[in-house]
């Protein structure tokens, strides 16, 4: 029996950018030329932008070793990211359609998504399409986000490299803190990425040791805020220090469930897929702090920053993020679809991981949050076994390519004008 030829694979990269998106991105491709594929293409802003059919050959971008290096190294999506929500199939057919019609014309055989929670979506709602209407591509997801909330994984690329930068930050902003003093002390109040999990914001707590205190504070969405209780314990806090350091992420809610921030009443963006836009969580605490307590406050953001800084990734982050690429384009060539490669933790000293393939329809739309156990009983701090789970996760570096000292980044030549 004639063995049958391979074609081609199409990937694609979706929702919030990471410091090692770009990494998965290349242990898609490299494990993709290697089981013999004949081209890999790139969606440019995801299955928004295939939908216009706007896309490229990535042998024609990354030619040389030194091309894979700089992907691996270069933060945010290479390919463009999107937040765009898939139909339901009985919904609207004809997205459908043309979307298969575009990957029959680019005879691909496999289709991966580099995503998070939303993405997951996408795959699946593009493999029960096939299943149902005898396509013969096969679809997998392959795990991104900070934000650590994708179920049946360990954790998440991209959300290593996240806590090794905030712990850091966090740790460089108690020491800026300690250098001035208050007549009437200080509150600095780190908001941290998190909408309803509050992975990122736990892992301030990472910036604690023998020469530092870490934050006196940490609150997190899974646990329902309480604005009297934090007013109260800054006012404890400030009795005993000149400088207290509060670390929150952006979605702490009440508890009747709105953000803090919606007590305001100031209108609120929200995006295809229903989730609001969060921002100001830090400086409206330092507004109330202030008109309630009389202290100096400042309000501190790391937004963008904390998902950008390729200058200073984890190693085993980095890593697993190539693993978990070249896991899903294995799955994908194996015969696997509507499925995510996922990363199974063995152990924790010494660390150990390996990937796995689940079904995403046990994924997508879910949300793995910290395990109330894992924060303190009054809500305001994380536990050791919290830090003993992403401390692993933040070991070693990896170097930056310097150009005239500064990082040198892979990118699209043209990309502005494909947008």
């Amino acid at each position: 029996m004639k063995k049958q030829k391979k074609r081609n694979v199409i990937v694609g990269q979706s929702g919030g950018p990471t410091a090692a998106i770009n990494s998965s991105l290349a242990g898609v491709y490299r494990t993709a030329k290697e089981r013999g594929y004949n081209k890999v293409y790139g969606m440019i802003h995801g299955v928004q932008g295939l939908l216009q059919e706007r896309y490229i050959d990535l042998s024609k971008h990354i030619q040389t070793g030194l091309d894979e290096e700089l992907l691996k190294r270069t933060p945010a999506a290479y390919l463009g990211s999107c937040r765009y929500k898939l139909p339901e199939i009985h919904e609207d057919q004809k997205t459908f359609e043309k979307i298969f019609r575009i990957l029959d014309d680019l005879e691909i055989d496999c289709f991966i998504y580099i995503g998070g929670n939303d993405s997951m979506d996408t795959i699946k709602k593009l493999s029960d399409y096939a299943l149902v209407f005898g396509s013969k591509i096969r679809f997998i997801g392959c795990p991104k986000t900070i934000d650590n909330d994708l179920a049946l994984t360990d954790h998440t690329p991209g959300y290593g490299s996240a806590a090794k930068y905030i712990g850091t930050s966090v740790k460089e902003v108690i020491r800026d803190s300690w250098s001035l003093e208050t007549e009437h002390g200080q509150v600095i109040v780190v908001e941290i990425m998190g909408r309803n999990a509050g992975w990122l914001t736990g892992a301030s707590a990472l910036s604690k040791g023998e020469d530092c205190d870490g934050p006196d504070a940490i609150y997190l969405p899974e646990v329902p805020f309480d604005m009297k209780k934090f007013l109260d314990h800054t006012r404890e806090l400030l009795q005993k220090k000149a400088s207290v350091v509060i670390c929150v992420s952006e979605g702490i809610k009440t508890a009747d469930g709105k953000y803090v921030t919606e007590e305001e009443g100031s209108p609120v963006y929200t995006d295809a897929f229903g989730h609001k836009q969060l921002a100001g969580t830090a400086a409206y605490l330092c507004r109330r702090v202030s008109e309630e307590i009389g202290c100096k406050t400042r309000a501190i953001e790391f937004s963008s920053l904390q998902r950008a800084a390729s200058h200073f990734v984890s190693r085993i982050d980095i890593l697993e993020a190539y693993e978990v690429g070249g896991a899903a384009m294995k799955a994908a060539d194996e015969g696997y679809s509507g499925q995510m490669a996922v990363i199974i933790r063995t152990s924790d000293d010494p660390y150990q991981a390996g990937t796995e393939v689940k079904d995403v329809h046990k994924i997508a739309n879910d949300e793995k949050l910290v395990p109330r156990d894992w924060i303190n009983k009054e809500g305001n701090n994380v536990t050791d076994r919290f830090v003993s789970y992403v401390r692993p996760l933040i070991q070693g570096d990896v170097q930056p390519i310097m150009v005239d000292g500064i990082p040198r980044h892979l990118y699209v030549p043209g990309f502005q004008e494909m947008m």
